[in-house]
């Protein structure tokens, strides 16, 4: 498909197929107009981003990051995002649940069995308030994964009629419904990494996910909070509709792989409630990213974006 879009109308460009090839007054017209430019994997892996230089931050705030992880500020903002991550599970399964709740009373009831696991396992969070986020780590990611069990279990309940689906796999996913969640989560983090960037924060010193050689570690931390309001709710939602997750040779096709990022993208420009106003999900993002600047420079609390169900 060919078309014209103004840039003004642009707000990312996102590469995912091979033998792409761009001038270098694109790249110059897309920055100066502060739009990013990702790269990803046929499988959704980001693996290169273009982006300004001239990012809107403070020092401050990076030498306030880098501090935080030794006192109660890491651990606050760990306890943060998988308190975000598990409260939007439950609205997942509670948006898909409620339109079964006369049609399949069966359902239903199993769903609302998950949602109790995971709110009862999430309260172990507040048990957890003292000592930096390295001595808490090991106890904050047993509740994450309890309460990850649980909730797929509902997600498959859900797809049990419409495709097969044995559970969550990361890495090397060769089933339709992983390879799906992957290729959005890719197009998630580049998102994420963008507007920690614009938020002036280093995307490599995270609390949450540990430090690695390239590994964006504060971008999967915030990545946590989004994953399920904005990637699973598509592509579960796509597949109860119908809509068919197409693969070749263990790879998601190119057809399928164009639908779920207009799918994806459709849900960032979605908007939801957020501080008693209207606002896009990609503007959330980047106002979540902001938050976590202003509370590491000591300007007011972290919350965690919930999403309506």
């Amino acid at each position: 498909m060919i078309g014209e879009i103004p840039f003004q109308d642009v707000t990312c460009l996102t590469i995912a197929s091979r033998g792409v090839s761009l001038s270098s007054d694109v790249v110059l017209e897309c920055i100066q107009h502060g739009i990013q430019i990702n790269f990803l994997t046929p499988s959704g892996k980001p693996y290169a981003k273009i982006t300004s230089p001239q990012l809107s931050g403070t020092v401050l705030t990076r030498r306030e990051q880098i501090l935080a992880y030794k006192d109660g500020r890491g651990l606050a903002l760990a306890l943060a995002f998988i308190d975000g991550k598990l409260r939007n599970q439950v609205n997942v399964l509670k948006y898909f649940g409620k339109y079964r709740r006369a049609s399949d009373a069966a359902l239903y009831q199993e769903l609302v069995t998950r949602i109790a696991a995971i709110e009862e396992i999430k309260k172990e969070l507040e048990g957890i308030s003292d000592g930096t986020v390295e001595e808490a780590r090991g106890n904050i990611f047993s509740i994450e994964g309890r309460a990850a069990q649980a909730y797929w279990e509902g997600v498959g309940l859900l797809l049990g009629q419409r495709i097969e689906f044995a559970g969550r796999e990361r890495r090397g996913a060769e089933d339709p419904v992983n390879s799906a969640l992957n290729y959005g989560y890719g197009i998630l983090y580049s998102q994420v990494w963008g507007a920690v960037m614009l938020a002036g924060l280093e995307p490599f010193a995270g609390f949450l996910h540990t430090d690695r050689p390239g590994k964006p570690s504060l971008v999967l931390d915030l990545t946590e909070e989004f994953r399920a309001c904005i990637v699973d709710r598509t592509v579960i939602g796509m597949i109860l509709r119908g809509t068919a997750i197409n693969q070749n040779e263990g790879s998601l096709t190119e057809e399928t792989r164009r639908e779920l990022a207009r799918r994806i993208l459709e849900r960032l420009d979605g908007e939801e409630n957020y501080e008693g106003k209207k606002y896009k999900m990609r503007s959330i993002v980047q106002r979540q990213a902001r938050r976590v600047a202003a509370y590491l420079r000591g300007e007011g609390k972290y919350k965690p974006f919930i999403a309506g169900w």
